[in-house]
Formats: C-alpha cells, sequence, structure tokens
C-alpha cells in the first residue's frame, strides 16, 4: 500500500482551477470551426464533466486508502455512465454533444505548466543537451507519423 495521502488536495484551488478550464474550454469548443453543437447545447455537457471531475477530487481527499484523483474520476465517470446507472443515457448524450479534441489545448497546455521543482532542476542540470534530443525526437516522430500515414493512405 502506498503512503501517499490525497489530504492535502486543496479543494478551493482545484475547483478554481477547473472553473477557469471549463471557461476556456466553453470558449474553444465554441471557436472550432468543426463544431456542429452550439454554445447553449454543449454547457450541460461540459458542468456534468465539472461535477465529475469535482467530486472525484473530494473522494480522492477523503477517500481511506489512496488514489491518484484522475483515477477516482475515471472510475466515477465509468460508473455514472454505465448502461444500468439511472440517468446514464441522459448524461452520455449531453457529455456527446461535447467537442473533446477542443477541450486538448487548454488541458494539454495547462498539464505543460505543471512541472514540478525536481522536473526543473534536473532540465537545468541537463542543460542544452536536453533540448537537442527532445527536437530530435519531435522530428523523427513527426517523420514517422508522416511515412506511415502516407504509406496506410496511399491504399
Amino acid at each position: 500500500m502506498s503512503t501517499h495521502s490525497n489530504n492535502s488536495i486543496d479543494l478551493k484551488l482545484h475547483t478554481a482551477v477547473l472553473t477557469t478550464l471549463l471557461v476556456i474550454t466553453l470558449i474553444s469548443n465554441w471557436l472550432t470551426p468543426l463544431t456542429t453543437v452550439s454554445l447553449t447545447e454543449a454547457v450541460p455537457g461540459f458542468l456534468i464533466i465539472f461535477a465529475i471531475c469535482l467530486m472525484g477530487l473530494i473522494v480522492a481527499k477523503y477517500a481511506p486508502f489512496y488514489l491518484p484523483s484522475v483515477a477516482w474520476i475515471s472510475l466515477l465517470s465509468i460508473l455514472l455512465t454505465l448502461p444500468w446507472t439511472p440517468g446514464s443515457a441522459w448524461l452520455s448524450n449531453e457529455m456527446g454533444k461535447v467537442n473533446f479534441l477542443a477541450m486538448l489545448p487548454p488541458v494539454l497546455g495547462y498539464a505543460g505548466l505543471a512541472i514540478s521543482d525536481g522536473e526543473m532542476t534536473t532540465f537545468k542540470q541537463s542543460g542544452l543537451k536536453i533540448a537537442i534530443v527532445a527536437m530530435l525526437v519531435f522530428t523523427g516522430t513527426y517523420l514517422g507519423s508522416a511515412v506511415v500515414a502516407q504509406f496506410a493512405l496511399s491504399f
């Protein structure tokens, strides 16, 4: 059993961050040209996702054993959308109106900013070498993906 604890989760801070992400993702969803759902139709789905994330954080904070909050949020989402859960069809329908691709840029931007002190220390110690390796990995991944996609699309 892990000795980690989620008791240190600051619910006010997490609520503020989730609210900020909610607003940014709503705007992102609204601005996405491929979205066929209006902003007012997508709001209930976003609020459901917000509520599930908040419930997952509360469960993670008060659970008697450690599980990462993302695991609690995922478990709650799965349980609430199982076919035999009352209201699951409505939840799935409302969340289906959310353009999840439009949610990615703000969430990934936040994830990119959430770098720990230890990671920054390692980055500073590595210096230019890690930047060069990262650029080579990104370039190789991009070119490899392009080659695979070109090959797959040629059929």
